[in-house]
């Protein structure tokens, strides 16, 4: 990792925590997709220090907001969520080890699918998801959470279509992220050799996350809610056509 990779990866945690801590979604989506287009380490190695980051952000959160979180439903969600972690770590690793093209197409599909959630209107759903939703989209959230780091697309689907106060499906979104955070770590700590130098390199990003998590905090965007959503929409959907058409091309040629 030269500098200019290095600071390219601090710019993309930094971006990735502010931008979590202001809607509480898309920290392992922009983390991991701006890491697979700038190419500082393989896949396996950046959804490892993605969720360190992502731990990172959602602790100093946690903190302040823990009384915010809808400890029910993080509960059923993290029930769903924990046993699925495990098989998206495998899927991963057998992805970068024997079928490199597919891993970018698929991280690439999944960043292009999430990001359309952010472009169309929500539909108004029940006041609280109830325990079967909460387990069935805590599953999918732990299978993209092992996968590529991303466990927020499901969770944000199932809890922005309820009546919550946004500033408790916040809190409980980045909570569940940490739950997850702390299953994949714990898994590849016990399961990985001695990680490579652009890891370590990876983790001196930490300054950044956590200064960046205080400025949203402290200084929110002063734009519409709806605006900031599609701005985020409009950087994941470039981030991963950039990802998935290169693959895609070389699978069909």
């Amino acid at each position: 990792m030269d500098v200019a990779q290095f600071l390219s990866f601090v710019g993309f945690a930094a971006l990735a925590a502010y931008v979590q801590t202001v809607t509480g979604f898309a920290f392992g989506l922009i983390m991991v997709g701006g890491v697979a287009l700038i190419g500082v380490m393989s896949p396996v190695d950046a959804a490892a220090v993605v969720s360190a980051l992502s731990l990172v952000n959602g602790l100093q959160m946690i903190t302040r907001g823990w009384r915010r979180v809808a400890w029910r439903e993080f509960g059923w969600v993290t029930l769903g969520s924990l046993p699925m972690v495990v098989v998206g770590i495998w899927l991963l690793n057998w992805m970068a080890s024997e079928r490199a093209d597919l891993m970018r197409l698929t991280l690439g599909a999944m960043i292009i699918l999430a990001s359309l959630q952010l472009a169309l209107p929500s539909r108004p759903g029940p006041a609280t998801p109830g325990a079967a939703a909460c387990l069935l989209f805590g599953a999918a959230s732990g299978f993209s959470g092992g996968l590529f780091s991303a466990p927020g697309p499901p969770l944000v689907y199932l809890f922005y279509r309820t009546a919550l106060p946004l500033a408790t499906i916040r809190e409980t979104l980045v909570t569940a992220y940490a739950a997850t955070s702390v299953l994949r770590l714990v898994i590849v700590a016990f399961g990985e050799m001695r990680p490579p130098a652009s890891v370590w390199l990876g983790l001196l990003a930490f300054p950044a996350v956590m200064a960046a998590t205080a400025a949203a905090r402290r200084w929110p965007p002063r734009i519409a809610p709806r605006v900031l959503r599609l701005v985020v929409f409009a950087l994941l959907a470039l981030t991963g056509l950039a990802l998935a058409l290169p693959a895609l091309i070389r699978m069909a040629g």
